[in-house]
């Protein structure tokens, strides 16, 4: 029995077969209707989500099977102060592969050790996102054809963002990919990504404070948000959350095959005006997310496609 908890679970081989059999399944979804009849998906979500949950929800439906689960931990046990560890040997009982976010680091780590059913880490606060970041992997090779030889901007919230932790961690394993880390000094990546990933990897970064001057350089341009939850007071969340919006005066700067991507949910990061542009991806790196859940859901359940 396997789990997901870190984009790094995973080979690179394993992921680039998971990508082809998302690619697969965007072709023709009809012949994985039903390769997961019987089965049922636990979607635990101590925090809000919309796309995350909904898109692991719409994967199992699409491969035929069932989902249960809850959308806040106080609709859940947890509000009753019941620990993860039980709260998932319970559901072991019911499900047979589960999705987890949490907002505490390691959660879904603690969740593993206790389950007797795959677990996915759908999030844990600050640390990780694995299947966002296969969302991102998926989008960009779709795009761009290739995962290697991309310089990719990473803009916004770099220190709580884990969508940009676990996208860094991802790539660095492919050749001749560079990042442009672009964020005010207090949002800056953290020391350990930095150090432990970026500089110990010897992979090529920089990191800037103006937008404008890294457009032209990018492949691909990663927006976030700068997040509300993740602060512990108003005023600092007020002073930064409008940083960098990008506008399409500002998409003049770039390259004709810059493409833009986003976790979401957008804010204000990113000008609706921007939407029209053909290189605004954010809105299909969603529809990819379906895709590569189905495919991660197939390979931990250990089932086949049918032909």
């Amino acid at each position: 029995m396997r789990h997901l908890l870190n984009p790094l679970d995973f080979t690179v081989e394993e992921i680039d077969e998971l990508l082809a059999l998302a690619g697969e399944i965007e072709k023709d979804p009809s012949r994985f209707a039903h390769v997961c009849d019987g089965k049922k998906l636990a979607t635990c979500f101590y925090e809000p989500s919309t796309r995350t949950r909904l898109s692991f929800e719409s994967a199992m439906l699409s491969l035929g099977g069932s989902v249960l689960g809850f959308a806040s931990a106080d609709s859940s046990s947890a509000a009753k102060g019941e620990s993860i560890a039980d709260t998932i040997r319970i559901i072991s009982c019911y499900a047979d592969i589960c999705a987890v976010r949490h907002p505490k680091e390691g959660a879904a780590l603690v969740a593993s050790l206790h389950s007797g059913i795959p677990v996915i880490n759908a999030g844990d606060g600050g640390h990780q996102h694995p299947t966002q970041t296969l969302t991102d992997l998926l989008t960009i090779h779709s795009l761009k054809g290739r995962l290697s030889d991309l310089t990719i901007g990473l803009c916004g919230d770099l220190k709580f963002g884990r969508t940009v932790h676990s996208l860094i961690n991802a790539l660095v394993r492919y050749p001749g990919v560079r990042f442009i880390l672009i964020s005010p000094p207090e949002l800056k990546i953290p020391e350990y990504i930095r150090q432990d990933v970026l500089r110990a990897g010897h992979v090529e970064f920089k990191e800037l404070g103006n937008l404008d001057e890294a457009l032209p350089e990018l492949d691909i341009l990663y927006m976030t948000r700068v997040q509300r939850e993740r602060f512990f007071n108003e005023e600092d969340y007020i002073r930064l959350k409008d940083c960098y919006i990008l506008t399409p005066k500002k998409m003049k700067l770039a390259k004709e095959d810059m493409y833009i991507l986003h976790p979401l949910p957008r804010v204000n990061e990113i000008s609706v005006e921007v939407d029209k542009d053909p290189r605004a991806a954010y809105f299909r790196q969603a529809q990819y997310g379906v895709y590569i859940r189905m495919a991660l859901i197939m390979k931990l359940l250990e089932v086949e496609k049918r032909c």
